[in-house]
């Protein structure tokens, strides 16, 4: 049995050790963080588990559904109705069913009956790659129209990717959109999200269970610093301390495997890892005792915000497994540089709350009791018209060495059915290496 290294511990990373030490390598997962769990990593909040980002489950998630039967903890997924608004003009819009859609007065007639038509023809077309080298915004604009690419999707894009909106690629958008709508069973007009019974905690502690149990270690604080090829397999520098491994698996960053990787990495895979970019996410979570809204999701469809969405995380999951408090998220993305970034807690609190109470006058921030703030790098990657060509492989060119990240999931979003998939993946391309 081979001894194996894998470097952070997402959901990819974890998923893989499951994988190799169900076959009995020995597997040492190595979590830079104080948790593992990454961008569904979870804090405490009003005395439950609850993730940093927002997270639920789609029915199309078959990966993460499929892994949660074997761990055993499929009775602890539930299934709950998802509502859906849209804040533009100054008003709030059910935005869940097409018979929404129909009554959406921000959009004329024609362009509601346009968007839904273009919107249905997404959903039975199956050849994405005819997107790829297509703006999703030029697309959008061109087939749905010029009115609509303003009010619906011109939001979105620029609140997901910034000021890189334009360049990102119609197969990306496809496949957020084609997904979504197959999550509906026939008959249902409100998508069924799922949710796990104490949150993803549930999941993560399973999978982490599962590994020690068969023999992995989870090793946290642990920061690796650099990795070279070694005459005897891989050489991994972790907190100064030198070890070598038979293989390495890698669920970093591109950038921050070529970092790892330095000089050795031939240059041309480098190029390929330094070529994608990423942006960040800012998100804040808050607990009150005051209700607001009456949907789980709000799209912010107003640039002149500072946040993409609101979410109203007791509006799906019963505030009673959080001592009856409500649950919010609000969220953006950003570049590294943005003042999000740089701003204090206290001055980011004061500036969204005050954007929040123009959305809902009611809102009361005297009634809040807890507040989070969570900054990330590294979040979400920009899906460019050129993406494809440019996706880093598996193999690195170093030898027994393997990297997986969300960045190589296309034409899907990043996301933790994806990351399981990936982790799946990564496993048997390591089990093949050492087969005989």
């Amino acid at each position: 049995m081979a001894k194996i290294a894998i470097i952070g511990g997402g959901y990819t990373g974890l998923t893989a050790a499951y994988r190799l030490t169900k076959l009995g390598h020995q597997v040492h997962v190595f979590e830079r963080g104080s948790e593992v769990g990454g961008l569904a990593a979870d804090f405490t909040v009003a005395g439950a588990h609850l993730e940093k980002t927002y997270h639920h489950l789609f029915r199309t998630d078959t990966d993460i559904i499929g892994l949660t039967a074997e761990l055993g903890i499929e009775d602890t997924l539930g299934w709950h109705t998802g509502s859906l608004k849209t804040y533009y003009n100054h008003r709030l819009h059910d935005f869940s069913t097409p018979v929404d859609l129909l009554k959406f007065t921000p959009l004329p007639l024609w362009d509601r009956i346009r968007t839904a038509l273009v919107a249905l023809y997404l959903n039975r077309t199956k050849n994405w790659r005819q997107f790829v080298d297509v703006s999703a915004y030029e697309w959008m604009k061109k087939f749905n129209g010029r009115r609509a690419a303003q009010v619906i999707w011109e939001p979105l894009l620029k609140g997901k990717f910034d000021e890189r909106y334009k360049e990102v690629s119609m197969a990306w958008l496809w496949a957020r959109l084609h997904i979504r709508s197959r999550s509906r069973r026939p008959g249902e007009m409100k998508e069924k999200l799922g949710y796990f019974a104490g949150g993803f905690h549930t999941f993560t502690r399973a999978l982490v269970e599962k590994i020690t149990a068969q023999g992995g270690t989870i090793h946290t604080g642990a920061e690796v610093t650099s990795i070279a090829e070694h005459k005897d397999g891989v050489s991994v520098t972790v907190d100064g301390t030198e070890a070598v491994f038979d293989r390495l698996l890698a669920t970093v960053p591109s950038h921050v495997f070529a970092d790892l990787a330095g000089p050795g990495l031939a240059s041309e895979y480098r190029d390929r890892l330094a070529g994608i970019d990423y942006l960040g996410a800012v998100v804040m979570v808050f607990t009150s005792e005051q209700k607001i809204g009456d949907a789980y999701w709000y799209n912010i469809n107003d640039l002149t915000k500072p946040f993409l969405v609101f979410i109203n995380h007791t509006n799906l999951i019963d505030r009673r497994n959080y001592a009856g408090r409500y649950v919010y998220y609000i969220g953006t993305y950003r570049p590294h540089e943005h003042r999000s970034f740089t701003l204090s807690d206290d001055q980011l609190s004061d500036e969204w709350f005050t954007e929040l109470a123009r959305i809902f006058p009611e809102f009361d921030r005297d009634k809040i009791e807890e507040r989070h703030i969570f900054r990330l790098k590294n979040a979400q990657h920009i899906v460019t018209t050129d993406y494809e060509d440019r996706i880093p492989a598996m193999q690195t060119p170093l030898k027994h060495v393997w990297l997986a990240n969300f960045s190589q999931i296309y034409p899907e979003d990043r996301g933790t059915n994806y990351a399981v998939r990936e982790g799946t993946k990564a496993a048997q391309l390591i089990t093949d290496s050492l087969a005989p």
